[in-house]
């Protein structure tokens, strides 16, 4: 346990943790970059980058993150492996406690830690993240052209994002676990309104499968119904 006094604490270090920190250095002021829970985000669960300017071909999300962490040491950055557990905003400095022991004392604080996927929790699903299953439809939609997709939720966010799948996709099917969505009625209308999506209800995913199909690999998604436990099997690659 050991008390570390910094001018500036960056919480997160995905691209927004990394850019934060990499003006705070530039700017004379030392910035310690806590990693989190999920050490530089969730681009280092995207496979292939085509969004991110100044790269004519797909870069890797891991390989994107390594070169913004290390830009963001080579101008003066510390980045410390830890995750912070509580802290103390009531009164300057303000004190951060990690889950090391060590706590850190600093003027200024750099909330950065972005956002979290909400994964199904299926060890399947877990084996093939990046390789087919995927929690960002604008990252990695442009890979699924002309193929089936199916999309997990009922949600505004799962709404919008099998909307915008249908743009690349021949078919969206969305799979919701109630008999109605909870999504807003505008995102609601444009969903039933749309040729390419078809919603299931009452039906959750147990497993994703890979089958082997000529030169391409078939993900298959067993649904469990709900309310009648009838199984069904369908197809997609995404």
């Amino acid at each position: 346990m050991a008390d570390i006094h910094s001018k500036v604490v960056i919480l997160g270090s995905g691209p927004a943790g990394a850019t934060a920190a990499i003006y705070a250095a530039r700017a004379m002021l030392e910035p310690t970059m806590i990693a989190g829970i999920q050490p530089g985000g969730q681009l280092t669960i995207t496979t292939e980058v085509e969004n991110y300017p100044g790269f004519a071909e797909a870069i890797q999300g891991p390989w994107l993150m390594e070169q913004m962490q290390a830009q963001a040491e080579h101008v003066g950055t510390k980045l410390v492996q830890d995750i912070i557990v509580s802290a103390d905003l009531a009164r300057r400095p303000f004190t951060l406690v990690a889950d090391s022991g060590d706590r850190y004392i600093t003027e200024t604080l750099i909330i950065a830690t972005g956002a979290s996927a909400n994964w199904l929790g299926l060890p399947s699903e877990e084996k093939f993240k990046g390789f087919g299953v995927s929690a960002c439809a604008t990252c990695d939609g442009f890979f699924y052209r002309g193929k089936r997709v199916a999309v997990v939720g009922g949600g505004n966010t799962a709404a919008e994002e099998a909307l915008f799948l249908t743009n690349f996709a021949d078919k969206v099917t969305l799979i919701h676990r109630r008999p109605t969505l909870r999504a807003d009625k505008t995102n609601q209308m444009r969903l039933i309104e749309n040729p390419k999506i078809e919603i299931i209800y009452d039906s959750v995913v147990d497993e994703v499968v890979w089958m082997a199909i000529g030169s391409d690999y078939l993900e298959a998604r067993p649904a469990r119904r709900r309310l009648s436990l009838s199984c069904r099997l369908w197809t997609c690659f995404g």
